[in-house]
């Protein structure tokens, strides 16, 4: 089997270690693999399936030979993905530097494979919340075509990486032996006023844009267009941080242009690649963060028809934004590229 030279920018994140995790779980065959971070990780060493791997410094010089640059998110493919493309490899990009580029894919294997074919160097990896909504959305399409989506996100605090995960861990214990409380991550690291979300919701991931919405809730609405290909489409979302550590939830409302049945959506979604539907509301079964954590699988629940619009559902998605949200999504995109030369 031919083997193919990967680097991974990012590496030490949370994004990063997870793709070392799924290339390893999934015999993702590469060769030469190179772990690239900032300056700040550059040295540390990483054992991978036995053999130790020093963290280099990403520069626009490290991608000489490599396949594909797997870039796990933030400012760094704006700065060295042109390098890598120019290098001669597939960059697979986690961030939203180049999501809305109308020359650059926006994919998710499952739904939109066709859009590959039309890279130029760079496919870009959707928002997560993006990914778990439209991994439900895709098979009752195919149904009836999509007026209008109405989503609400219930948001893990490893979503904000690992700062955000430790910040619910610090407060919950501040509580719990009677310190007070000092947030300084959420809502968002940057800003001068920060939140406690031990024990509360806010209803803000990433800033404010003029319109209102946070800039989490745009990527929702204009991504999903461009993944669904339908302009048309009519999206509102609003995104809200919970205190859970890892994998995201959503409720869903659709409006079709003709009739769905319940039946018929749930015949579709079982039937959907990457979906399983968890429902049966006699027995409590539904999808829940705990249950998703650390699963590739994207879980679909609550399913049930929406009696004040004429056509149309409610569904309850949940899906861990590590994997199936940013690692395993673009894995699975430099996989279809293998699998089809």
């Amino acid at each position: 089997m031919k083997k193919y030279n990967t680097a991974i920018v990012g590496a030490t994140g949370a994004v990063g270690q997870e793709f070392l995790r799924l290339i390893e779980e999934r015999n993702f065959p590469f060769g030469e693999l190179k772990l690239l971070a900032s300056s700040r990780s550059a040295g540390r060493v990483i054992n991978f399936m036995g053999r130790d791997y020093t963290v280099e410094e990403t520069t626009d010089n490290s991608f000489e030979g490599i396949d594909f640059a797997l870039f796990a998110g933030g400012a760094a493919s704006k700065l060295f993905a042109p390098a890598a493309v120019k290098a001669g490899a597939v960059v697979i990009d986690n961030s939203s530097n180049f999501r809305m580029d109308p020359d650059v894919p926006l994919v998710v294997p499952e739904v939109n494979p066709q859009a590959i074919a039309r890279h130029k160097g760079i496919i870009a990896n959707p928002n997560c919340s993006t990914i778990i909504m439209v991994m439900a959305l895709k098979p009752l399409y195919d149904i009836s075509k999509i007026k209008r989506v109405v989503v609400s996100t219930y948001q893990a605090v490893s979503g904000a990486g690992r700062e955000g995960m430790l910040e619910l861990e610090t407060e919950v214990d501040d509580i719990v032996n009677g310190r007070k409380v000092k947030p300084k991550v959420l809502p968002v690291a940057s800003l001068d006023t920060h939140y406690q979300i031990a024990f509360n919701l806010l209803p803000q991931i990433d800033v404010f844009r003029d319109n209102l919405y946070t800039k989490e809730e745009i990527k929702m609405i204009d991504e999903t267009k461009k993944i669904m290909e339908d302009q048309s489409m009519r999206i509102t979302a609003t995104t809200v941080r919970v205190p859970v550590y890892r994998s995201h939830a959503e409720s869903v409302n659709v409006e079709f242009e003709d009739e769905v049945s319940v039946e018929a959506a749930r015949a579709a979604l079982e039937k959907f690649p990457g979906v399983i539907l968890r429902d049966d509301p006699d027995r409590m079964i539904y999808p829940q963060p705990l249950l998703t954590s650390g699963k590739d699988d994207v879980e679909v629940g609550r399913l049930r028809k929406d009696f004040s619009i004429e056509h149309g559902l409610n569904f309850w998605v949940c899906g861990d934004q590590i994997r199936k949200g940013a690692a395993l999504n673009a894995l699975q995109i430099a996989e279809y590229i293998i699998d089809n030369p």
